[in-house]
């Protein structure tokens, strides 16, 4: 089967819409990925995703373990790759 013919029934695809939260005026909300930004180290203390808060503007920054690197570059967030200086 074409890939033409397997999504010719498509009319659009519904953006991915990631469930986050805010640590500091505890606000609940629904982020795109071009709202957020991964980052991947070397370890787990420097892999983390960072936002910023829709409802009080503050920065927000997370670790992230690898169930959510999956779920965030599989949703189409990007992703900047840190090297250790080595």
């Amino acid at each position: 089967m074409a890939v033409a013919s397997a999504f010719a029934g498509m009319t659009g695809v519904a953006p991915v819409l990631f469930r986050a939260a805010c640590p500091d005026c505890r606000g609940r909300f629904e982020l795109s990925a071009a709202a957020l930004r991964l980052a991947v180290g070397a370890s787990s203390r420097t892999t983390f995703y960072s936002f910023t808060c829709p409802d009080c503007g503050e920065a927000v920054r997370k670790p992230a373990g690898e169930r959510i690197v999956e779920l965030l570059t599989g949703g189409g967030v990007r992703t900047l790759r840190l090297h250790s200086g080595t």
